[in-house]
C-alpha cells in the first residue's frame, strides 16, 4: 500500500512563480540552461543547474557547483522569493498541453516503500547521475527535483482532486514560454489530507516511477548516508521521504524516444539497407517524415530521405520486453549492425525526445553531426506497468513523458 504524506513545501510567492519555474535539470545541458536563465535572476536553474553562475568550463559536478546551489537557495529564501508553508499540505498540479489537461497530486512518498519495491521501477540508473543528485541534495538540504509517479486510476482520489480544483482558486496559474499551462492548488484541510492518505494506504497497492529514476535513487542514497551518520532519529524525519507528483494512468502521455547514430559502422548506404532487409521490410525513401503508425514500424532518416522499416514477423521475441520497439531496434540494428553494445555508455548514439519533433532529427543528420536517425513508436503506459510489475527493466531511454513538471514550484527540504 502507498504511504503518501502532506508536507511543508518551500515554494515561490505567486508573483515570482512564472519567472522561477524551470524545466527539469536533466532535460537540458549547461549552455541551454545558461541561455534560458539569461537576464532572469529568479530562474530556478540558478539552483538546479548552478554551474551557470560559475565561469564557463567549470566542471558541472565539482564541489563549487553544489556549494553555489546551496548559496543560491539560501539567497532566494533570505530575499523571500521562496517561502515555506506554515503547515503540511498536499498540492494539486495541473498541466495543460495542446488542450489536454493532466492533473496530479504532489506529496511525499515513503523511501521505505521505494526500498522494498512497492514503488515500481522500469529503468536502470547510472551511478554518476545518482551521485550528482546525492551531492546536490546533501549540499542544499533539499530535494529540488520532482519524481513523476503513476498509479492505476482510483475514482475516490480522482473525485477529491476534481472537487478541490472546482471549488478553490489556484495559487499559481501561468503559461510557460513553451505554451504549456501550469496551475497549482494548495490542499490545506487536514480532513481532506487524511482522506487522501487513507485511500492511497488502503486501496492503491503500488505506484510506478514514470520519470525520475535517478532522483528517487539519489533520495534513497541520501537517506542511507544520513542514517549511517546518525542524523535520522525518527520514522517521520523528512529524509525518509521524497518529493513526488502522482498522476492517474489514464491522463498520461508517452512520446517516442528517438535515436540518432554518428556513423554506419564502416558500411555504405547500400550495404546497410541490404543488412536491414534481413529483419525488416523496407519501404523506399520519401521526402516527408514517415512517422510510425503502429508498433514494430520505424521511421529512418538517411541520406536526406525518409524510409519506413517494418519488423518482420518472427524477428523479435514475443515477451513484454522483446516486443518493445526500443528492444527490436537495439537487438536487430544498433547492436549487430552498428556495433552499439551498450547505448547507455556508447557516445556514437544519442537520444532525442519526441517533443523535439522530426525537425531535430533532420537537422542532426543534415549537418553531418549524425549519419542516421530512427523514429520509434511510443511505449504504452500498460506496457510500462506490465514490465514494472514483473520486475523487469526496459532498455535505456524507452519513454519520454510530456508535459514535463517544472522545478522550483515545490521543493522538499530535508534539513
Amino acid at each position: 500500500m502507498a504511504d503518501i504524506r502532506p508536507f511543508r513545501a518551500l515554494r515561490p510567492l505567486p508573483d515570482f512563480a512564472f519567472r522561477l519555474a524551470s524545466r527539469p535539470y536533466d532535460v537540458l545541458n549547461t549552455e541551454e540552461a545558461r541561455g534560458e536563465a539569461l537576464h532572469n535572476p529568479l530562474s530556478f536553474y540558478h539552483i538546479s543547474r548552478s554551474e551557470i553562475d560559475l565561469p564557463p568550463g567549470t566542471a558541472p559536478h565539482s564541489p563549487e557547483v553544489y556549494g553555489k546551489a546551496a548559496d543560491n537557495l539560501q539567497q532566494f529564501i533570505r530575499e523571500r522569493i521562496l517561502l515555506m508553508d506554515d503547515s503540511p499540505c498536499f498540492y494539486i498540479y495541473a498541466l495543460t498541453m495542446n488542450g489536454k489537461v493532466q492533473t496530479g497530486l504532489i506529496g511525499l512518498s515513503s523511501l521505505d516503500d521505494y526500498d522494498r519495491g512497492s514503488i515500481k521501477k522500469h529503468e536502470l540508473t547510472r551511478p554518476d547521475k545518482e551521485m550528482d543528485r546525492v551531492c546536490h541534495i546533501l549540499a542544499t538540504g533539499a530535494q529540488t527535483g520532482n519524481v513523476f509517479l503513476a498509479y492505476e486510476d482510483h475514482e475516490g482520489i480522482n473525485q477529491i482532486i476534481t472537487d478541490w480544483t472546482g471549488s478553490h482558486d489556484p495559487v499559481y496559474d501561468f503559461q510557460a514560454s513553451d505554451g504549456i499551462y501550469h496551475r497549482l492548488w494548495v490542499v490545506d484541510k487536514e480532513k481532506i489530507q487524511q482522506r487522501v492518505r487513507d485511500l492511497f494506504a488502503q486501496e492503491v497497492p503500488c505506484t510506478y516511477i514514470a520519470d525520475g529514476h535517478h532522483r528517487a535513487a539519489s533520495a534513497s542514497i541520501v537517506r542511507h548516508t544520513l542514517s549511517t551518520e546518525g542524523k535520522i532519529n525518527s520514522a517521520d524525519d523528512p529524509a525518509n521521504f521524497f518529493l513526488t507528483t502522482l498522476f492517474p494512468a489514464s491522463q498520461l502521455t508517452i512520446l517516442e524516444y528517438n535515436r540518432v547514430v554518428k556513423d554506419l559502422n564502416g558500411m555504405d548506404t547500400d550495404e546497410f539497407l541490404a543488412r536491414l532487409s534481413v529483419d525488416f521490410t523496407i519501404v523506399p525513401g520519401e521526402s516527408t517524415a514517415m512517422i510510425p503508425s503502429a508498433p514494430h514500424e520505424f521511421g529512418m532518416y538517411l541520406d536526406k530521405k525518409w524510409w519506413q522499416l517494418k519488423a518482420k514477423t518472427g524477428s523479435y521475441a514475443d515477451n513484454p520486453i522483446g516486443v518493445l520497439d526500443v528492444t527490436i531496434l537495439q537487438e536487430k540494428v544498433l547492436d549487430p549492425l552498428l556495433g552499439i553494445k551498450d547505448p547507455r555508455t556508447d557516445d556514437r548514439v544519442e537520444f532525442i525526445g519526441g517533443i523535439r519533433g522530426t525537425g531535430e532529427l533532420i537537422k542532426r543528420v543534415d549537418n553531418r553531426e549524425m549519419r542516421v536517425a530512427f523514429i520509434l513508436y511510443p511505449v504504452t503506459i500498460r506496457q510500462l506497468f506490465e514490465i514494472a510489475d514483473k520486475g523487469q527493466i526496459m532498455p535505456p531511454k524507452s519513454t519520454w513523458f510530456e508535459p514535463k513538471l517544472r522545478d522550483g514550484l515545490v521543493t522538499h527540504c530535508i534539513r
